[in-house]
């Protein structure tokens, strides 16, 4: 436990030199964060948060961050990075200001992580091994901190807040390590077209509980179908919503050239169009 910080804060004086310091970094941070949640002086809105409504904006940086990696825009990158910094900072001043924990316990626990997952670096193991030993060496190194936690089944840990996609292929990489798995990816083919099946029954026959369970059935095997083709399909998504966006938007460009907008349009002519717009990326990058 730390001690809680309310009763050692910086002297006023102090702490205006601090935060117009453009040079402190970090110290700088923490102490605009104080700053913010200092209930007599702070901001109303920062003040009343909690873990729980902070929670969706550290998910949302993440994918900020995640998005300007994509674009291979820097300047955002650099930007959006700060705004997730901000978050763990955020997250860490409340634990702070309840005594569970603080910013510097946090840097130590990720840090002592760290150096125990990393024999092959920070001890005596070598550095002669693939990247898959690695892999291998490290989910045998995680898998052994979990038995410490007196876990008591091979799924526990998985967060249940992460976005679904991401979820699915851990607790499927979870029972694969276990042997609850296809060894072959054509298996995952032939449950795929089964799934869909059974989804376009359902369309059929049974109500919206029951569809919707379905796809969901779907979808899953379609993740486990990402996995064993090696693909991250959180990052596969993303790529075919930019490419779905990219197309449209020359859709809309085109009918613009002929003087109309998407709502004075029709299906077919817009399909059309986008037949066109993948024509014309095609020979942009010089494929026939």
């Amino acid at each position: 436990m730390v001690e809680n910080p309310k009763a050692r804060p910086l002297p006023s004086a102090q702490s205006d030199v601090l935060v117009q310091d453009k040079t402190a970094g970090l110290p700088r941070l923490l102490e605009i964060m104080r700053r913010l949640r200092d209930p007599k002086t702070g901001c109303p809105w920062d003040i009343e948060q909690d873990f729980d409504s902070i929670a969706p904006y550290t998910i949302e940086e993440a994918y900020e961050v995640a998005d300007a990696i994509e674009r291979g825009d820097m300047s955002d990158l650099r930007d959006e990075l700060g705004d997730l910094l901000l978050q763990v900072v955020y997250h860490a001043q409340m634990a702070e200001e309840t005594s569970d924990f603080g910013f510097d316990d946090v840097v130590t626990s990720i840090s002592e992580k760290m150096l125990h997952r990393h024999p092959h670096v920070f001890g005596d193991e070598s550095r002669e091994k693939t990247a898959e030993q690695q892999i291998a060496d490290w989910e045998a190194i995680k898998a052994a901190e979990r038995e410490g936690k007196q876990v008591t089944s091979a799924l526990d840990g998985v967060a249940a807040g992460l976005p679904a996609l991401t979820r699915a292929i851990k607790l499927q990489n979870r029972a694969a390590r276990v042997g609850f798995d296809w060894p072959e990816t054509g298996m995952v083919v032939d449950k795929i077209a089964e799934e869909a099946r059974e989804l376009v029954e359902a369309r059929d026959t049974l109500g919206p509980e029951e569809i919707e369970e379905e796809f969901g059935d779907l979808m899953f095997v379609m993740a486990n179908l990402a996995r064993h083709l090696g693909i991250e399909p959180e990052s596969a998504l993303r790529a075919a919503n930019t490419k779905f966006t990219r197309r449209f938007n020359k859709v809309e460009d085109l009918l613009k050239a002929s003087g109309k907008v998407p709502e004075e349009s029709n299906l077919e002519e817009m399909d059309a169009l986008w037949d066109q717009a993948k024509l014309l990326e095609k020979s942009a990058k010089g494929i026939s």
